[in-house]
């Protein structure tokens, strides 16, 4: 992991996935932290860098379909990330199951999580 933990914050979870933006599928790493949800795109991607999401902006992580094109539902295989402005950030894993219950298990009691 390249980004750096903060004071107290340990890795939870970590795998290979992609990110989807748009029409491209962003290669990379993705990891959880007691913090944040954190994808690092691989260097050979179009778009590039780093996503980083807060676990307090994360209202709901379940399971989801890769979309082709951004639009059509083609394979089971992603996790949909929906954060407390409305925005969802989907990203391919193995075991996306896993992946949601880990999020949903990692997020602060205060907030109130979706399904």
């Amino acid at each position: 992991m390249k980004t750096e933990l903060r004071d107290g914050e340990t890795l939870v979870k970590e795998s290979r996935a992609n990110q989807q933006k748009n029409i491209e599928a962003v290669g990379g790493k993705l990891f959880l932290t007691t913090q944040r949800l954190v994808f690092e795109a691989h260097t050979i991607n179009v778009q590039g860098g780093t996503t980083v999401l807060e676990l307090a902006d994360i209202r709901s992580a379940r399971p989801s379909w890769t979309r082709i094109f951004g639009l059509v539902p083609l394979v089971p295989n992603a996790v949909a990330v929906e954060t407390t402005d409305g925005t969802t950030v989907r990203f391919t894993v193995f075991g996306r199951k896993a992946w949601a219950a880990a999020i949903k298990q990692a997020l602060p009691a205060d907030v109130p999580a979706a399904a």
